[in-house]
């Protein structure tokens, strides 16, 4: 695949987790309205949310039989990792730990990078 191909497939897998979130967080919103949820619980769903938006993200990017699959799914976990944790800090303006921003981002590009190798390799 051109160079730019891979861009595109990049952006566009950061567009489709993006989505996914939205959709995922407003039926959360939903269910958080209707039930109550341990804080626990509140923080296990809200890293799944994440994941299933980077899985998602990672589904369009790379294509089976695709080169660099590793390299492209960790990139649209890492982009769409970092662009969470920054709108979530401009947004929220709570004080977390660089750790834990940092944990967030590097979760996002092992699980995107796995991902992408094992999409890539099917």
């Amino acid at each position: 695949m051109r160079r730019d191909g891979a861009w595109q497939g990049i952006f566009r897998g950061v567009l489709v987790s993006v989505a996914v979130t939205v959709v995922l967080v407003a039926v959360f919103a939903l269910l958080i309205s209707l039930f109550r949820f341990s804080d626990g619980t509140i923080h296990l769903l809200n890293q799944l949310i994440k994941l299933i938006a980077v899985f998602a993200g990672v589904w369009a990017a790379v294509k089976p039989g695709s080169e660099r699959g590793l390299l492209r799914g960790a990139a649209v976990g890492l982009v769409y990792m970092a662009a969470g944790v920054l709108v979530y800090a401009l947004l929220t303006g709570q004080k977390t730990s660089a750790g834990a921003y940092a944990a967030d981002v590097l979760m996002g590009v092992a699980a995107g990078g796995l991902l992408g190798l094992w999409r890539a390799r099917n």
